[in-house]
């Protein structure tokens, strides 16, 4: 805790690191600024009333920092960028042209993705913003709506949506962290205050224990989540080196952590995205007339209104995203190819596709409990929102995971700029 007191001192001091953290409070103030504006189509008191009466749609508020809640003109926030990113990391499965331009360009492959990434998040935006405008349309949520002022609130929508993307970027190349998950989390904590203020609102001191129970168990789920973040499993790596002195072989012994949940709160933010997506489309038909009434696709929108279903919709894609992304980001045959040219090996496994498997069946034996762990934190939240029917209770679990992931994350990223500054300084 001491170092981390310093390591904060330190950064406030230093001139380039504290430019960087003024710099993201800039963009915070900016993005909280225009998720405060409202479209001047709405009525506050039933957009209230609808967004209260709906987990899933308070959840997906939440996501996008709130401003969804409002309907603000950032109402989307890096949802659909977010969607796009996901679209496109699955077509770099799909097609071996992708996948080949992932692996072999590098940088620049990763690069050209991002682009295509942004570019299909434009299209997304709009038809997120106006399918949404329709189901909300179809509740009376909307006044004076026309086909025209809809068309220039979905423009709106779709440019505060770029806007935001483009503000997240900013904070990657001149802040500290990833500023996509950085924006989310001054979202979610931007909306402390409001949920505090919805909790107290329905205190009821006959439901004293309910709170207190939920509070510990909160607690616990903080502890857990810390927890589960830091652990990893150490695979013991021997080195060969030959000392100058004797010219004899020396046995190095390290090892290479394998994390617990490589993917962090990158699942959580997927499966929100996608969740949201398709009811989006299907409110949207349905308020046009294209769903019959009694279909089983209006069937699929009203069963996902079930905190039981929709917690285990949310669990699948949780646990199925956390594998994807562990995929992503970590290729156990790349890790042999460094391990072999290296000169390093794991003890008792034959370099080569030997070591690959090695590496390919620790990762999944580790990610299936991160996956389970993480999938459990994520939906335990909405399932106490329904026993104690509070929609407030459901929203705060997953903040808290959320918070406490990016805090941990921005926390050792600040601590990595802050040695590399004193060892320039030195």
């Amino acid at each position: 805790m001491k170092d981390i007191i310093n390591d904060i001192i330190f950064t406030f001091k230093d001139k380039f690191l504290r430019s960087k953290i003024f710099f993201i409070f800039a963009a915070f103030f900016i993005f909280r600024l225009f998720a405060a504006i409202p479209l001047p189509i709405v009525n506050a008191e039933k957009l209230k009333t609808f967004f209260e009466g709906s987990d899933f749609l308070g959840m997906v508020s939440l996501f996008s920092g709130g401003g969804l809640s409002k309907l603000s003109i950032v109402m989307l926030g890096v949802m659909p960028y977010i969607t796009a990113s996901i679209i496109m990391q699955l077509m770099t499965f799909a097609y071996p042209k992708m996948k080949k331009m992932q692996q072999e360009e590098g940088e620049a492959g990763a690069k050209k993705i991002a682009n295509y990434s942004r570019l299909l998040s434009i299209p997304l935006a709009a038809i997120q913003a106006f399918g949404f405008m329709h189901l909300l349309n179809s509740y009376g949520v909307l006044e004076n709506l026309e086909t025209n002022t809809i068309m220039f609130a979905v423009l709106i929508a779709t440019a505060g949506s770029v806007f935001i993307m483009w503000v997240g970027e900013l904070i990657s190349e001149f802040g500290i962290g990833n500023g996509l998950s950085l924006l989310i989390f001054a979202g979610i904590v931007a909306s402390f205050p409001g949920q505090v203020q919805q909790l107290w609102s329905t205190f009821d001191i006959t439901a004293l224990p309910t709170y207190l129970g939920v509070s510990a168990l909160f607690i616990i789920m903080i502890y857990f989540i810390i927890y589960v973040t830091e652990a990893s499993r150490p695979v013991p790596v021997h080195h060969a080196k030959s000392a100058r002195a004797s010219g004899k072989a020396q046995n190095i012994v390290s090892s290479i952590p394998i994390k617990l949940n490589q993917a962090g709160v990158i699942p959580i933010i997927f499966a929100v995205s996608i969740i949201s997506f398709p009811q989006m489309i299907f409110g949207f038909l349905q308020s046009l007339g294209k769903i019959e009434s009694g279909s089983s696709v209006e069937l699929f929108i009203n069963s996902l209104q079930s905190p039981y279903i929709y917690a285990t919709a949310y669990f699948v894609l949780v646990f199925f995203f956390t594998f994807f992304y562990t995929a992503v980001t970590f290729d156990p045959k790349k890790m042999s190819e460094n391990l072999q040219k290296g000169g390093t090996f794991v003890p008792g496994v034959r370099p080569g596709e030997e070591t690959e498997d090695f590496f390919a069946k620790v990762t999944t034996r580790v990610t299936f409990i991160g996956a389970t762990f993480l999938g459990i934190v994520a939906v335990l939240p909405v399932l106490v929102g329904a026993i104690t029917n509070n929609q407030s209770l459901a929203i705060g679990g997953t903040s808290i995971l959320i918070v406490v992931s990016v805090g941990i994350d921005l926390i050792r990223k600040i601590s990595a700029q802050v040695s590399v500054r004193k060892y320039l300084e030195s």
